[in-house]
């Protein structure tokens, strides 16, 4: 039996995945450019909507397997921000706002009309996975936070630069989820440092946050790709 990995081996060995982020998607790197036309930018903010209305049942999923009432004290937290206290309230709120701020009606992201499949698939299956795979490996994949702060930032400069007919109320989730995900990510290696103790369940959460690192790929590949049909 391999003996564990080090704690500092084992946090080298998730932050070795930020290559790996889709921050580095051809598709992003021209968006942060400054490279996208309108369409491009309606197009990623109606898919991505697919993926943000599945992170509070993805959160959900978690709580629900986890057996440890200490983390789903902390981790139910994750529902209320993208669902909200109230009605009109939270991120998916907010993110619609983001979707009218870009040109596009409420109605045609609700009912999902641009949807691409490659898109479902790949966010089906992520909340599949933190369905049924044990919860330290769905808090594993959630990891993903740990690189996304930057790039919101560097995202939302760029918009401002760049995309000016952007409404500015649309930057709302962003400037939000950018002190939120800082906090998160935090919280969420640590979660994954102490209770990942065995080799398995080590190499169990590398490959989660792997396996999330190409779902968020494979959304972009699919918003990417339709620019060319």
């Amino acid at each position: 039996m391999e003996r564990p990995l080090t704690r500092a081996e084992f946090t080298d060995a998730l932050l070795g995945l930020s290559k790996r982020y889709w921050a580095h998607h051809p598709f992003h790197l021209r968006l942060h450019d400054g490279g996208c036309e309108p369409a491009d930018l309606r197009r990623w903010v109606a898919n991505r909507w697919y993926y943000q209305k599945c992170l509070s049942r993805k959160n959900a999923a978690i709580v629900a397997n986890c057996p440890l009432p200490e983390v789903r004290r902390a981790w139910v937290g994750r529902i209320v921000f993208h669902d909200g206290e109230h009605e009109h309230e939270g991120g998916m709120h907010e993110w619609l706002r983001l979707a009218e701020a870009v040109g596009l009606g409420r109605a045609e992201v609700l009912d999902g009309r641009h949807v691409l499949p490659g898109v479902r698939f790949a966010v089906d299956g992520y909340l599949d996975f933190c369905r049924t795979r044990p919860w330290k490996e769905s808090v594993a994949a959630a990891l993903t936070e740990l690189f996304s702060p930057d790039h919101m930032s560097d995202r939302m400069d760029a918009w401002r630069r760049h995309y000016g007919w952007i409404e500015p109320e649309g930057f709302a989730y962003f400037d939000r989820r950018i002190p939120a995900a800082r906090d998160d990510s935090a919280f969420t290696l640590e979660l994954v440092l102490t209770h990942c103790r065995t080799r398995a369940e080590q190499e169990a959460a590398i490959r989660a946050l792997s396996f999330k690192c190409d779902v968020l790929w494979s959304v972009l590949d699919a918003v990417d790709y339709a620019r060319c049909s």
